[in-house]
């Protein structure tokens, strides 16, 4: 036991400074690509050049008034949004310590989704609901779906993580069956529900960034600081425990920020599966288990590829969209399949 201890602790780095300036310089690089890439190219320099214009108020012709009224907030948004949602994944699979669990394991998802049909359906009469309902009421419904799933997992002051999951999977179930009869009773707009759950960045603003981002940095401020302590839980619950960590808390409180910063994200973005599954993982099999470092290095890198996803969904068959979800699916299923396969050889 206590060289197994030994070799776990030997494995634990802290954090790795180089690849994580290295991939904000990539993330720069790629917010700059995207912002300047659509049905109007505009060359880097000229981005850096209303960006400026931008932050001065002195906003200068149609290139700048692009920029800042569409192109920013949206590739800002994809990049907030692949952040939370592999943050999150880190949270989720250090909270299991199973590399296949995701941010929607525990309803967020399914919750989202039913919040959000409810605000579509209900916002053809209701103005309220067509302008600011769906990130309301999805964000709303995925905390009560978690809520709701605790409540069910709860074993006097623990809360077992078969029973977790196994809550989550049923009530997950009961809320997308919801969803459908919804979708069924309300025909013209079932469409539009089929087109939020497969994700979308079309319909970024800086208001929508202003309502959720609070949340979304709360959440990621919090979850950074908990490195040292997702390390110990690796070392087994008892172990932890003896080592000082009080582990039903930290759990119960790693779960609550994992769920509000993926909450948020789906609230503006819809369902876009397999980030927090990917990213965690991928740098984890390159940089090592420390929590330290897997941390920010996976929300960076969550960034950068939900920017790249989100640039190919609108560049493969322009002026028309690819849902952001199809694409992070194509990428990911075959990820997911990859996984299954190196668990079932004991490699994971």
């Amino acid at each position: 036991m206590q060289k197994s201890l030994s070799l776990k602790r030997q494995s634990y780095q802290g954090i790795r400074w180089t690849p994580l300036g290295i991939s904000c310089l990539i993330l720069f690089g790629v917010m700059v690509l995207a912002v300047g890439v659509g049905t109007i190219y505009i060359a880097p320099a000229d981005v850096l050049r209303a960006v400026g214009h931008g932050l001065n108020q002195t906003l200068e012709g149609t290139t700048d008034t692009i920029i800042w009224k569409i192109r920013l907030p949206r590739v800002l948004m994809a990049a907030v949004v692949g952040a939370s949602l592999a943050l999150s994944g880190v949270a989720y699979q250090g909270i299991f310590r199973n590399p296949l669990a995701d941010p929607y394991l525990l309803g967020v998802a399914s919750g989202a989704s039913l919040g959000a049909g409810l605000a579509i359906v209900l916002g053809a009469s209701i103005p309220f609901f067509a302008h600011l309902g769906v990130p309301i009421l999805s964000f709303l419904f995925s905390l009560i779906a978690v809520f709701l799933v605790i409540l069910l997992a709860k074993q006097g002051s623990s809360i077992p993580t078969v029973s977790l999951i196994l809550a989550g999977t049923v009530l997950g179930s009961s809320f997308t069956a919801a969803t459908s009869f919804l979708m069924l009773l309300s025909r013209e707009q079932a469409a539009t529900i089929l087109a939020w759950l497969m994700g979308s960045f079309g319909l970024a603003s800086w208001a929508k960034l202003a309502t959720v981002l609070p949340f979304m940095l709360l959440s990621a401020i919090a979850i950074s600081f908990s490195g040292r302590a997702m390390n110990l839980l690796q070392l087994g619950e008892e172990q932890a425990a003896q080592l000082g960590l009080p582990v039903e808390g930290f759990k119960y409180g790693l779960i609550t920020l994992a769920t509000l910063a993926t909450s948020a994200a789906v609230s503006v973005s819809g369902i876009i599966g397999f980030v927090g599954l990917m990213v965690p993982h991928a740098v984890r099999l390159a940089f090592g288990p420390d929590h330290r470092s897997l941390i920010p290095m996976s929300a960076l890198l969550g960034a950068i590829f939900m920017v790249l996803a989100d640039l190919l969904a609108r560049s493969v068959i322009s002026p028309a969209e690819i849902p952001i979800g199809v694409v992070t699916a194509l990428v990911g299923g075959p990820f997911f399949l990859y996984l299954l396969k190196r668990q079932g050889k004991g490699r994971l």
